[in-house]
């Protein structure tokens, strides 16, 4: 049968999806424990100064600076040592001309020291005195009020995606909840009459549903939450009924299977009946996964993939998951990681589309090279054995053995 649709490049395809959303995710506050991998709806600031109070990033001795100046180890400075500086606590003696005070990593500078010497510069004379065998400047081995954050800095601008780093930040400074963008609620709805929950026995004829459960991993993977809506049959009314009630209840969703043209085809029927303005775009220049329907229905993006599970992985990596990213407000979604490896076999292409071949990385005397992992194009397992997807850019007819490539990990 005749293809029906015109393909655009995934490129293209993305933004004009992208420009029929109307971000409208609500906002939340929760605690900054539970914040990681959270896109930031309000911009904290700092309410105090990090540090606190001066503190020595040695072990050694508090010191006046000027006390020091000229020491060497033929000619050292000699120091009246006080007492300690207790960690966690202030400490109760101040330094006068001619004293040092013992200080520990992270310890507070007592009043009238400006520097630390490090304990490997001294030499113990008596149990009160040490000599000082290398000069210190004002403000060496000693991190200064405010010296990392003042109070009122910005921490971080709104649509930022919180690391592991970030969440360390904002507890240094007593910022325990932060305010988010909710996590967008995908709806997830696998179609067919021979797909069945992977709890039951096959019959003949009949396969598991695979892709409500990888498509809801990319969801969670992506900041959002997959809403699992089922296995319906292909009946256009029962299609229709489930996705309404879905998309009613989520701010996204995916249709599994009937994408492709064909007279059994009724996704992109049921699209148009959900909202306007409907498909946008319904075939995308990329192998696999040519029969993509990406659609914005009353601002909510809606999308059709095929049923293939390797077509509908390299869709949910290339349009679901920058498209979860936006609803959010991030301003920077996270980079997937992309390596460069040699390639072991001949691969071939079309010019005009994206080729996506998942490989297998390997090394070969210091060198990493991808192999492609060969199958079928609906084989599960030809992505379970991969490690990434090998592009083959728009513009090529191929890749030769040997060429040097990009490889986008999973």
């Amino acid at each position: 049968m005749p293809e029906l649709f015109t393909v655009l490049p995934p490129h293209e395809a993305l933004q004009k999806l992208l420009t029929h959303l109307t971000p409208r995710v609500p906002i939340e506050t929760i605690e900054t424990a539970r914040a990681l991998n959270r896109v930031l709806a309000e911009a904290p600031a700092a309410r105090s100064p990090l540090p606190a109070f001066p503190r020595s990033t040695m072990d050694g001795y508090a010191v006046r600076a000027a006390d020091t100046f000229g020491a060497t180890e033929a000619l050292p400075a000699y120091l009246t040592v006080i007492g300690e500086s207790p960690m966690g606590g202030a400490p109760t003696q101040s330094i006068d001309r001619g004293e040092a005070l013992i200080i520990h990593t992270g310890g507070m500078l007592p009043q009238g020291a400006d520097a630390v010497v490090m304990i490997e510069r001294t030499q113990k004379t008596t149990t009160t005195e040490i000599e000082v065998m290398r000069a210190v400047a004002p403000g060496e081995n000693v991190l200064q009020v405010g010296e990392d954050v003042k109070p009122g800095d910005p921490l971080f601008a709104i649509g930022h995606l919180l690391r592991p780093q970030d969440l360390g930040g904002l507890m240094a400074l007593g910022l325990t909840q932060v305010t988010v963008a909710q996590r967008p609620r995908v709806g997830i709805l696998a179609t067919g009459d021979e797909v069945i929950d992977p709890h039951a026995e096959p019959r003949p004829g009949q396969v598991r549903d695979v892709n409500t459960y990888s498509i809801g991993s990319i969801v969670e993977r992506a900041g959002g939450r997959a809403q699992p809506g089922g296995i319906i049959r292909d009946n256009f009314e029962t299609l229709y009924q489930a996705a309404r009630n879905l998309l009613d209840q989520a701010d996204a969703l995916v249709l599994s299977a009937g994408s492709s043209v064909s007279v059994r085809d009724m996704t992109s029927d049921v699209i148009e009946k959900l909202g306007q303005p409907g498909v946008l775009v319904h075939g995308v220049s990329i192998k696999p996964g040519k029969p993509t329907i990406l659609a914005g229905c009353d601002g909510k993006p809606v999308f059709g993939l095929p049923g293939n599970p390797v077509s509908a992985m390299v869709v949910g990596d290339l349009f679901i998951t920058p498209t979860l990213w936006q609803l959010q407000g991030c301003a920077r979604p996270p980079l997937r990681q992309t390596i460069r490896a040699r390639l072991t076999h001949n691969l071939a292409s079309v010019p005009g589309r994206v080729d996506y071949i998942q490989v297998k990385l390997i090394e070969r005397a210091g060198e990493l090279w991808a192999e492609p992992v060969f199958g079928k194009s609906n084989l599960i397992y030809t992505l379970v054995k991969a490690d990434g997807m090998l592009i083959i850019p728009i513009d090529a007819n191929g890749i030769a053995a040997g060429e040097v490539a990009d490889v986008r990990l999973f």
